[in-house]
């Protein structure tokens, strides 16, 4: 069989690709009680907002048009339908509703509930299918002692279950916590703002109260009332919903607990068998690889989420005391192609909603971390515990925790360790600047053999290293000549090329 090594294009345009077709459109009766039309009018108009974006996720768009005709004939306000987000879906896209000049935006189906602070927002979740019974029957087969102590959480397209749920399981099981969604989306923009970075203060002080033998904690855009004797860490976990980014979410960030879920599509329940420390040394290990970098690429994997500009700034102060140099990228939805274009980054960090930074990088030429493993990296103050922290917010200064970053003291001994993966020598700190000597003096400075070995790579070294070094100006060496006309077509065929 002939191997083809080029061709002019022409069979991959005129192939046909079978596509399967997964997304179906509701029902015109069931419109409303889905899309909860009702409630989305009610907070149209009673803060008069006069443009609306309703944010779709991409399974949800074929009912996009009928949804957004409904809302405009009840209210009168203009709605702009905003699909294909340029990150992830789960998180509002407030730079799309600000092209459009929008007061407020809706969002439909699946939310990592991350704060947002420019427009108000209401999130409208939707209603998936859940059998209440045979939940609860799950339950009981999962925790046969009914002096469990359990925290019960959910995707939150399966939120509206809760309560049922309750009142079944309430009356054999004294133990069993419910979380909760933040109890007014409607107003879930001020659930969350806060005068500075922290919001786990804030959120305790705006959402409900609780009473005081419970400790309320606030996580996700969730609350869960635990006794207050006791830990997060002894509670178990019960899941509701299919495998996904924000069960992985959960996992991390509370890996001391174990985890039972319950799959709503399958009907089915099952203690979760994910490794979690097995998960966990794969991400220490990134972290030894971020060590190791010089290089780093901050990855803006989000415009929306709220103090994601003093993040990106704090990492920036984080790598340069850490004596790296970072470069900051702006490239919406993220694949292997285009960060391969940039060879001389040794590493990237990612930020994003805690759903969204958890990227498996393993077909990535550079390995992608979140920002908590970066500052572990950086950080000498900050040591692996185990604890995993997803949500940026808790990294800054003021917030629940954070680290500073010890001064540097040039006599410490600790500023130099040596990599687990290369074994080499390397630095931990920004090296510290060399006396200025007087002008006049020409006198040779003295160089540092220890930091010219413990730093041999940057990206000045890389590229010239660097065979081809980009375009060559060569001012006043190129005769001037006039404009030609060029070539025609594509770079795999041009108009002029004689096809073979």
């Amino acid at each position: 069989m002939a191997v083809v090594f080029s061709s002019n294009g022409a069979q991959i345009i005129e192939q046909l690709l079978a596509a399967s077709e997964t997304v179906t459109q509701t029902r015109p009766d069931e419109l409303d009680r889905e899309y909860e039309i009702e409630e989305t009018c009610n907070f149209i108009t009673r803060n008069l907002f006069k443009k609306i974006a309703l944010q779709f996720p991409d399974e949800l768009l074929a009912d996009s048009a009928a949804v957004a005709f409904r809302v405009e004939q009840a209210t009168g306000s203009k709605t702009y339908i905003l699909g294909d987000t340029s990150y992830g879906s789960c998180c509002v896209d407030e730079v799309a509703a600000e092209h459009v000049g929008a007061d407020c935006i809706i969002h439909y189906g699946r939310a990592c509930l991350s704060p947002s602070r420019r427009l108000p927002v209401m999130y409208v979740f939707g209603q998936r299918p859940l059998d209440v019974k045979q939940c609860a029957a799950s339950f009981r087969q999962l925790y046969p002692d009914t002096q469990s102590r359990v925290v019960v959480l959910c995707d939150v397209v399966y939120s509206y279950v809760l309560d049922d749920l309750r009142n079944i399981l309430h009356p054999e099981y004294k133990h069993v916590v419910f979380s909760s969604i933040c109890p007014d989306r409607t107003s879930f923009i001020s659930c969350y703002q806060s005068e500075g970075p922290s919001q786990e203060k804030n959120e305790k002080s705006q959402c409900r109260d609780s009473p005081k033998s419970q400790k309320l904690i606030c996580r996700f855009g969730r609350q869960i009332a635990t006794e207050e004797n006791y830990h997060i860490d002894d509670y178990g976990m019960f899941y509701l919903g299919p495998e996904s980014l924000t069960l992985t979410n959960f996992m991390m960030s509370w890996n001391k607990c174990t985890f039972c879920t319950f799959n709503p599509i399958t009907g089915t329940g099952r203690q979760d068998s994910l490794n979690v420390n097995k998960a966990l040394m794969k991400r220490y290990y990134l972290i030894e690889r971020a060590r190791d970098a010089q290089v780093v690429g901050i990855l803006v994997g989000t415009l929306g989420v709220a103090d994601y500009l003093s993040v990106i700034d704090h990492l920036k102060e984080l790598i340069r005391k850490a004596g790296k140099k970072s470069y900051t990228f702006v490239m919406g939805r993220l694949n292997a192609a285009k960060l391969a274009n940039f060879l001389e980054v040794d590493i990237y960090v990612l930020v994003a909603c805690p759903e969204n930074s958890l990227l498996d990088s393993s077909e990535f030429y550079r390995p992608v971390v979140t920002v908590f493993e970066m500052e572990l990296a950086c950080n000498k103050a900050r040591e692996w515990t185990g604890e995993y922290i997803t949500d940026f917010g808790d990294l800054l200064p003021g917030a629940c925790s954070h680290v500073p970053v010890p001064a540097e003291n040039p006599e410490d001994d600790g500023n130099y360790d040596v990599s687990l993966i290369t074994g080499y020598l390397r630095s931990t700190h920004l090296p510290q600047a060399q006396p200025q000597n007087d002008s006049s003096c020409t006198a040779v400075a003295p160089r540092n053999e220890m930091l010219t070995v413990a730093e041999p790579h940057c990206s000045a070294s890389h590229l010239a290293s660097r065979s081809w070094k980009g375009l060559e100006q060569k001012l006043g060496e190129t005769p001037v000549t006039k404009a030609v006309e060029g070539r025609r077509g594509i770079a795999i065929a041009y108009e002029d090329e004689v096809n073979s």
